[in-house]
């Protein structure tokens, strides 16, 4: 689990765009780029290249 005031600092380190928590998949998703990052322990992993590009 995430917190929240944490999540609310957060940016996407690719394009500085909001990021929201999704707990069924553990990733922190960009709302602009779509890029998914995991989180690994309860920690997010907010490096570009561990992000999962979305398929356009």
């Amino acid at each position: 689990m995430i917190d929240m005031k944490l999540l609310e600092i957060l940016a996407c380190p690719a394009c500085k765009g909001d990021v929201e928590y999704d707990a069924k998949n553990e990733k922190i998703i960009c709302t602009e780029c779509m890029r998914k990052y995991p989180v690994r322990d309860g920690i997010p992993v907010m490096l570009i290249d561990e992000a999962e590009i979305a398929a356009q």
